[in-house]
C-alpha cells in the first residue's frame, strides 16, 4: 500500500489510464528505480496480484506492431510482412490482398508465425517475388472485436541495367555552358547518383562544376582543363548494393588559347587572359524567370538554381516579404541549393535566387506551395467504461486539402454495422450514452486526402469490477525526519473508484496543508515531522463496493556527526587520531567507514578503526591526504572531512597554530526556529570549526516550495560573532532556512536545512515591474512584465489583472486575468499608443493601484522612401548626402534611422573586376544629411536610400549614380629586395592592388646606412610599366633602406619600405691600438685628403700561423715607384676627418677603370718579381745569411751590404695621421703594401739582386716589437708573398 523502494509507479500509471478513459487494460510490471524519499519496507509479492488481474480482464484486440505503409523488399531475401496484436483472449489473424481475402493455406510458400500475424513468404524452393506485389492488410480478431493494420503496399526492389549507348565526343567552345545528362534507369527505390571518371576518380566539384539533385552535371563555363578527364555517371542501388556505370562522356574544348597555364587558375583575370569573353549570368536550371514547386508538410523542401556565366556567378537566396528560416534553412552545393527541413505552412511563399557576377545579375522566382497529408490533432484513444457510463471517441485530423473522416467498427463501415441505440455519430466524434456490455467493439477511424491517409484503432471496453487493492497489506515505511515522502495506494475498479486517505482511524480526509493527494491517489507528505508517525489508511469506493489498505509510517532521527575530524599537521613517525562521533536513531543499524582522498581506506596493521575514531601509528608521507568519515544507516548518511599533513623534518613548529594550514570553516549545525510570529522568526545555530581562521560572517539563505522549489536565495547577512538572529518574513511563504559561515579562506558548505515555517497570507503590497507593451506583429501588442517572486506574492493563486486602452480616446478599459507573465492583444491598428496597467492579485485580495505605462502596437513596414536625394562628391573616397524627411504617417512605426545602400558598379579602369557587394551607411532619424566614406576612388557607384523602423526597411528611393575622382594608389604589392652578389642589389615589385586611378609611375627613395650613419638620400622615378631596378653597391659593409610608392595624377600613395639583407661576411670594424707603428714599405698615398673615403670589407687569406682577420680599409688613389732593387711607396696622410659612407656626387673609386688598370699592373709586376726570385734561387745564388735565427741584428751589420734592414727609430713612432672608422673610432693607418710576410715571424724582403731571403731574416727583440703584436701586413702584395 505505501510506497517503498523501488516505487510501484506502475500501479499509479494504471489508475491514471482509467482516469483518462483510455489505454489498454493491462498491469505494467516495470517500476521506477529511484524512490522520492529514503525509506524501507519489507518485500512483497505484488507481481502475482497484478498478473491475476491481467488474466481476469477481457480486452479487445490492439495492433502492437506492423510493417510500414510502403514496404520495399530485397528480391534476394524472403519476404516478411509484420503484424502483431494483443488482447484477451488472444486474437486470431487473417489477411487481405488487394482488398480480397488472402488464403494462406493454398500457397505453400506463405506461412504465418505462431502467436502472431506476421507473414513469411519463402523463396528457397523457387518462385518470383514480383508475383506477390500488391496491397496487404492484416485483421486481428477475438470475440470482443477486430483491429486492422494499415494497408501495406508491398513492392520488390528493382535495379535495372543502364541501356547501352554510344556517346559521341561533346564539342564545346571554351567559356560556354554545358550540361551532361545522366538519365539513370528508374530503380526502386531511386538510386544515388554520383559522377566519376572511367578510371574511377571522383569528379572534383566546385562553384563552376557541380551536380544537380536530378543527377545531371553542370558546367557554368567550360575551361580547357576540363578536357583532362572523361565523365561517367554512376548509379548506386540501395538494396542490391550494386553500382552501374554509364558510358563516359568525352569533352573536346575549342579554345583561342591552346596552352593550359595552371598559374591562371582561380585568378581574377583568368578568363580575359585566355581570351574568353565575359557575359552576364543565365539560368541552366530551372529554365525561365519563374517556376513553382509543391512540398508536403513535414518533408524537406529543396530549391535549386544553377547558372552559367563568365566569370562563374555567385548564387544568393531570398524570400519575398520575409527572412529565410534560420533554424531550418541551410545552403548546399556551393549555395546553388536551398534546403528547408521539416516544412510547415508558414514556409509557403515566393523564394528567389539571384545569380550575379561582375557583368550583371539575374533572378529566378520559385512559388512554393505547402500541402499536407493528414496529421493528427486528436487521435482516438481506447475507451474503458463501466455499465451505464457515458463516453466519446474523437478522431480529429488536419491536412491540406482538408481530409475526410470515415468510421468503421470491427473492420466494416459503420453504416453497414448493426444499429446501436446507445451510439451517436457526429462527424469526427462518436458519443456513447448509457453504455452496456453489448457495446464492446473496436472502432477504426480512417482520415484521408489526396496526399495520404491515417488509420487508428480504438476499442470500447465495458467493465463491471468492484474496487481491488493491488499492493500488499499493512506495509511498514520508515522515513527520516524532515524529508519529503509519498505513500502510494495502487487500486483498480470499474466504475472508477474514488480514493480517500485517513490517519489513525480519524474521520477527516487528509488533503491540504502538509498533505497533498495526487490524481492517481498517491499521498505526499511535504515535510515529515515526529507527529506524522502513525497508521495511514486508503479507501477506494465505487458503486459496487469498497476496498482499503493500511501502511504504518515510522519517523526516524537523522544521522549526524557531532564531533568531526579536524585538520592536523604531524611529524613523520608519530601517532595521530581522527575523531568521528555520531548521533543516530537507535533503532537503525549504524555503520562508520573511512575514505582517503575520496577512495575507500584500506585499514592495515598500522591503523586502528574504532566506532568513534581512526588511529594511525607511525605516520608516513604516504598517509598525507584528506580523510572522510562516512556515518550511514539503511536510510541516510552524513559525511565529515579532515586533511592530514605530514612533516618530513623532525623540528616541530614553535607556533602550532601558525604551522596549521588555514581552511574554510565547517558548516553550522543544529538550526532551530523559535519566537514564531506572523512576520518574523528567530533562527539559532551552532557554529562549526573555524579551521584556524576566525569566522567573519554568516549568510542566511531561504528556500520556498511554491514558485522555485529547491532554489536557495540570500535572505540576510550577520557578523561572525552572532549565532542567533530575528528574520523578517513575507506573507504566505513556506520558508526553510540554512546558514553559511565565511572566513578569510572562503565559505563553508551550507548547513542542513531547518524545519519549514509557513507565514499567513495577505493581499500583495506591490505590482509586477518592468511592464512593457510592444508589438510582435503589425496587428498586435504583447504586454509583458517581470513576474513577482514568492516573497512578494503574499498569498496563494497569484495572478495579474491586465488592463489596456488606446491612449487619449477615453474609451473603457479592456481587462483580462493572466496567470503567466505575458498577454497578447490582437487586432490592433498599426503603431498606436496604448495605456497599460498590470495589477497583482491573490486569494486574499488585490495589490495597490498600478502605474500607467505607455506601450505601442506592432509596426508595419514604412510606406515611403526619402525624396529629393542629392549626392555631392567631396573627395575621392567620400560623398555628402542630403534628403527630405518622410512624413510621420508613412513611417508606420518608430523611425529608427535613414539608411543608404550603395555598391560599386564598376571601375573607370578597364579590365578591373570589382565586387558589387551592397554596403550600407546609417544616419540618425533626426538628420537630413550625412557623409558616406571609405569609397573606392575612380569608380562608378549607385546609391539608394530607405527608411528603417522597428519592423524593417521601407521602399527604396530612386537610384542615384555618381563617380568618384582619382585618388592616390595603395602601396605596391610584393616589394622584394634581393642581393645576388656583394656588388648588386635587385628590387622587384608588383602593381598596387587598388590603383585608384591611372598610374603615372613609381618613386623610389633609398639611402645607404651603416649603424647609425646615413648617406645622402637618392631618388629615382620610374614609368608605370617598370617593376624592376638594380643598385650597385660600392662596398660590402653598408646596407640600403628603400622606400617605394606609386603615383597617380593626384599624387603619391602609400609607401612600402624594405632593407637590403646584411652581407654574410659583414663584421663590425674596431679601432686599432693607438701605438701601432707603420713601416715605410707599402704606405698608401691619398690624392685627395679632403675627399670622403669609401670603406670596404676585406677578408685576409688563411695562413697556417695566423688566424683569419676581417679589417676595414679605405680605397683611395695610390702613387707607386718601382726600381730594379726594391719597390717603395710614399704616403701622405690627411688630417682626421669624420665622413659619410656615401655622397651623392662622388663615385666609388673601386669601380673606376683607371684604378682597376693600375691595380692589375701592380699585381702583374709583383708576379714577374716572384718568378724572377724563384729562378734566381733555383740557380743557387749567394745569399747573406745570419748564423742563427734568434741572433739580433747588431750595429755592425750594415744594411747596405747584405740587403737586410731593421726597423728604424722613426718607424717605431706613432702615426701622425689616422683614419676615422665607420663607427666613429680612430684607427691607425695600416700598411697595405708592406713586404712583411705571414711566415714564422721573419721579415722577408728582396736583396740587391732580387733574391728572396725572407725565411732567413730574424725578428726584432721582444722589447723592440712590444705593442706591435697585432700589426701584420694585410695588403694584397703581402698576401701573395705569404702564399709564395
Amino acid at each position: 500500500m505505501a510506497r517503498q523502494p523501488p516505487l510501484p509507479w506502475a500501479h499509479a500509471a494504471f489508475l491514471l489510464l482509467l482516469l483518462q478513459l483510455g489505454g489498454a487494460i493491462e498491469i505494467p510490471m516495470d517500476r521506477p528505480s529511484e524512490p522520492l524519499h529514503p525509506s524501507s519496507s519489507p518485500p512483497h509479492s505484488q507481481g502475482r496480484s497484478e498478473a491475476s488481474i491481467q488474466n481476469e480482464l477481457t480486452q479487445p484486440p490492439t495492433i502492437t506492431k506492423q510493417s510500414v505503409k510502403d514496404h520495399i523488399v530485397d528480391p534476394r531475401d524472403n519476404i516478411l510482412i509484420e503484424c502483431e496484436a494483443k488482447g484477451n483472449p488472444a486474437p486470431s489473424f487473417h489477411w487481405t490482398r488487394n482488398s480480397r481475402f488472402f488464403n494462406i493455406a493454398k500457397d505453400p510458400r506463405v506461412s504465418m508465425r505462431r502467436r502472431s500475424g506476421t507473414l513469411v513468404i519463402d523463396f528457397r524452393s523457387g518462385g518470383r517475388p514480383e508475383e506477390y506485389e500488391g496491397e496487404y492488410q492484416c485483421f486481428a480478431r477475438n470475440k470482443f472485436g477486430t483491429a486492422l493494420s494499415n494497408k501495406i503496399r508491398l513492392q520488390v526492389s528493382k535495379s535495372p541495367l543502364w541501356p547501352k549507348e554510344n556517346l559521341d565526343p561533346v564539342v564545346v567552345q571554351e567559356g560556354a555552358p554545358l550540361t551532361l545528362q545522366c538519365n539513370p534507369p528508374p530503380g526502386l527505390p531511386s538510386p544515388v547518383i554520383f559522377w566519376m571518371s572511367s578510371s574511377m576518380e571522383p569528379i572534383a566539384q566546385d562553384k563552376r562544376v557541380s551536380q544537380g539533385h536530378h543527377g545531371d552535371l553542370y558546367f557554368s563555363n567550360v575551361l580547357l582543363q576540363d578536357m583532362q578527364t572523361d565523365y561517367s555517371c554512376n548509379a548506386r542501388f540501395h538494396f542490391t548494393h550494386t553500382i552501374q556505370q554509364k558510358n563516359p562522356f568525352t569533352l573536346k574544348v575549342l579554345t583561342n588559347h591552346p596552352y593550359n597555364d595552371s598559374s591562371l587558375r582561380n585568378h581574377p583575370d583568368m578568363y580575359s587572359a585566355r581570351g574568353v569573353a565575359e557575359r552576364t549570368p543565365s539560368f541552366m536550371y530551372p529554365q525561365g524567370t519563374s517556376s513553382s514547386q509543391m512540398v508536403l508538410r513535414g518533408m524537406d523542401l529543396l530549391l535549386e538554381c544553377i547558372a552559367s556565366g563568365v566569370p562563374t556567378p555567385d548564387i544568393a537566396w531570398y524570400k519575398k516579404g520575409g527572412d529565410l528560416p534560420s533554424d531550418k534553412a541551410k545552403f548546399e552545393n556551393f549555395n546553388k541549393a536551398l534546403r528547408i527541413t521539416n516544412v510547415s505552412e508558414e514556409d509557403s511563399g515566393e523564394y528567389f535566387c539571384l545569380a550575379s557576377n561582375k557583368m550583371g545579375s539575374i533572378r529566378h522566382t520559385i512559388s512554393v506551395r505547402v500541402k499536407a497529408a493528414p496529421y493528427w490533432l486528436d487521435e482516438p484513444k481506447n475507451l474503458i467504461l463501466a455499465p451505464g457510463e457515458d463516453g466519446r471517441l474523437v478522431c480529429r485530423a488536419s491536412g491540406n486539402p482538408k481530409p475526410t473522416v470515415q468510421w468503421m467498427v470491427n473492420g466494416e463501415p459503420l453504416q453497414s454495422a448493426p444499429p446501436n441505440p446507445n451510439r451517436e455519430v457526429a462527424g469526427d466524434t462518436i458519443i456513447f450514452r448509457d453504455t452496456q456490455v453489448s457495446s464492446r467493439a473496436v472502432y477504426q477511424c480512417n482520415t484521408s486526402n489526396e496526399h495520404g491517409y491515417l488509420l487508428a484503432n480504438a476499442f470500447v471496453s465495458v467493465l463491471d469490477v468492484p474496487p481491488r487493492m493491488l499492493s500488499p497489506r499493512n506495509q511498514l515505511i520508515r522515513v527520516i525526519l524532515y524529508n519529503r515522502t509519498r505513500l502510494d495506494c495502487p487500486f483498480f475498479g470499474s466504475p472508477i473508484p474514488t480514493l480517500r486517505w485517513f490517519k489513525n482511524g480519524q474521520g477527516s480526509n487528509l488533503d491540504g496543508g502538509n498533505y497533498h493527494v495526487y490524481e492517481n491517489g498517491s499521498l505526499e507528505i511535504k515535510m515529515i515531522r515526529k507527529e506524522d508517525q502513525g497508521i495511514y489508511t486508503c479507501v477506494a469506493t465505487n458503486i459496487l463496493g469498497k476496498a482499503e489498505n493500511q501502511v504504518r509510517l515510522e519517523v526516524k532521527d537523522p544521522t549526524r556527526i557531532f564531533r568531526m575530524p579536524e585538520d592536523q599537521v604531524v611529524q613523520r613517525g608519530t601517532t595521530v587520531q581522527l575523531e568521528c562521533r555520531v548521533k543516530h536513531d537507535p533503532s537503525l543499524r549504524l555503520t562508520v567507514s573511512w575514505l582517503k582522498d575520496d577512495e575507500p581506506l584500506y585499514v592495515g596493521n598500522r591503523m586502528k578503526k574504532e566506532d568513534d575514531s581512526l588511529t594511525i601509528f607511525g605516520v608516513a608521507e604516504r598517509d598525507q591526504g584528506s580523510y572522510t568519515c562516512v556515518a550511514s544507516t539503511e536510510l541516510d548518511q552524513d559525511l565529515a572531512k579532515a586533511h592530514l599533513t605530514v612533516l618530513a623534518d623532525q623540528t616541530a613548529p614553535t607556533n602550532r597554530l601558525a604551522a596549521l594550514p588555514k581552511g574554510r570553516p565547517d558548516r553550522p549545525r543544529d538550526l532551530e526556529l523559535t519566537d514564531l510570529a506572523e512576520r518574523s522568526v528567530r533562527l539559532t545555530w551552532i557554529p562549526g570549526d573555524d579551521n584556524n581562521s576566525p569566522i567573519t560572517g554568516y549568510v542566511v539563505q531561504f528556500e520556498e516550495d511554491q514558485f522555485q522549489p529547491g532554489v536557495w536565495h540570500d535572505h540576510s547577512k550577520f557578523p561572525g560573532s552572532v549565532n542567533s538572529a530575528v528574520l523578517q518574513l513575507s506573507p504566505y511563504v513556506n520558508y526553510q532556512f540554512r546558514v553559511i559561515a565565511i572566513n578569510e579562506v572562503g565559505s563553508s558548505h551550507p548547513s542542513l536545512p531547518s524545519e519549514r515555517y509557513r507565514t499567513s497570507g495577505a493581499p500583495p503590497e506591490s505590482n509586477p515591474s518592468d511592464v512593457k507593451g510592444e508589438g510582435t506583429r503589425k496587428n498586435n501588442m504583447e504586454i509583458t512584465w517581470t513576474p513577482m517572486n514568492a516573497t512578494s506574492a503574499f498569498g496563494p493563486n497569484l495572478r495579474y489583472i491586465v488592463k489596456w486602452r488606446r491612449r487619449e480616446t477615453r474609451e473603457t478599459w479592456n481587462n483580462v486575468t493572466v496567470w503567466g507573465s505575458r498577454h497578447v492583444v490582437g487586432q490592433t491598428p498599426v503603431y498606436v499608443p496604448y495605456e497599460i496597467r498590470v495589477q497583482a492579485e491573490n486569494d486574499f485580495g488585490k495589490g495597490p493601484e498600478p502605474d500607467t505605462v505607455i506601450g505601442y502596437s506592432g509596426e508595419d513596414y514604412p510606406r515611403a522612401a526619402p525624396t529629393d536625394v542629392k549626392v555631392r562628391v567631396m573627395n575621392s573616397t567620400a560623398i555628402g548626402l542630403q534628403w527630405n524627411r518622410v512624413y510621420s504617417d508613412t513611417v508606420q512605426g518608430q523611425l529608427r534611422e535613414y539608411r543608404a545602400y550603395y555598391w560599386r558598379e564598376s571601375s573607370l579602369l578597364k579590365n578591373l573586376w570589382v565586387s558589387q557587394k551592397r554596403q550600407q551607411a546609417s544616419f540618425p532619424s533626426d538628420r537630413t544629411r550625412g557623409v558616406v566614406g571609405r569609397l573606392f576612388p575612380y569608380s562608378n557607384y549607385k546609391l539608394e536610400m530607405v527608411v528603417v523602423n522597428g519592423r524593417g526597411n521601407g521602399p527604396h528611393s530612386e537610384t542615384k549614380e555618381f563617380t568618384t575622382p582619382e585618388g592616390v594608389p595603395s602601396a605596391p604589392r610584393r616589394f622584394r629586395v634581393r642581393q645576388p652578389s656583394l656588388e648588386t642589389v635587385n628590387l622587384e615589385w608588383d602593381h598596387p592592388e587598388h590603383p585608384n586611378g591611372i598610374l603615372t609611375g613609381y618613386t623610389l627613395k633609398y639611402v645607404a646606412f651603416n649603424g647609425t650613419k646615413l648617406g645622402k638620400q637618392m631618388v629615382e622615378n620610374f614609368s608605370p610599366n617598370q617593376t624592376k631596378f638594380s643598385v650597385q653597391r660600392s662596398d660590402p659593409v653598408s646596407r640600403f633602406r628603400f622606400t617605394l610608392s606609386a603615383r597617380t595624377q593626384v599624387g603619391s600613395g602609400e609607401a612600402v619600405t624594405e632593407e637590403s639583407p646584411a652581407p654574410p661576411n659583414e663584421a663590425t670594424p674596431t679601432a686599432a691600438p693607438p701605438t701601432l707603428p707603420l713601416t715605410t714599405e707599402g704606405a698608401v698615398s691619398s690624392t685627395d685628403a679632403t675627399a670622403p673615403a669609401t670603406t670596404e670589407a676585406t677578408t685576409v687569406p688563411t695562413i697556417p700561423t695566423a688566424a683569419p682577420t676581417t679589417i676595414a680599409t679605405t680605397t683611395v688613389a695610390t702613387t707607386t715607384t718601382t726600381t730594379a732593387a726594391a719597390t717603395t711607396t710614399t704616403t701622405t696622410e690627411s688630417p682626421p676627418a669624420t665622413t659619410r659612407t656615401y655622397t651623392n656626387n662622388q663615385a666609388d673609386i673601386a669601380t673606376q677603370g683607371w684604378f682597376i688598370g693600375l691595380m692589375c699592373a701592380i699585381a702583374l709586376l709583383v708576379l714577374i718579381l716572384l718568378i724572377v726570385c724563384f729562378i734566381k734561387r733555383s740557380r743557387g745564388g749567394k745569399y747573406p745569411v745570419r748564423e742563427k735565427k734568434d741572433v739580433p741584428l747588431g750595429p755592425e751589420d750594415p744594411k747596405e751590404e747584405d740587403g737586410s734592414f731593421d726597423y728604424s727609430d722613426e718607424d717605431n713612432k706613432p702615426l701622425q695621421g689616422s683614419q676615422t672608422s665607420l663607427d666613429g673610432t680612430i684607427k691607425q693607418q695600416e700598411s697595405d703594401d708592406s713586404l712583411v710576410d705571414y711566415g714564422e715571424g721573419g721579415e722577408g724582403q728582396f736583396n740587391e739582386d732580387g733574391s728572396f731571403i725572407g725565411q732567413y731574416t730574424v725578428k726584432k727583440d721582444k722589447e723592440e716589437t712590444e705593442g706591435n703584436e697585432s700589426s701584420e701586413a694585410t695588403s694584397p702584395v703581402n698576401a701573395i708573398y705569404s702564399l709564395a
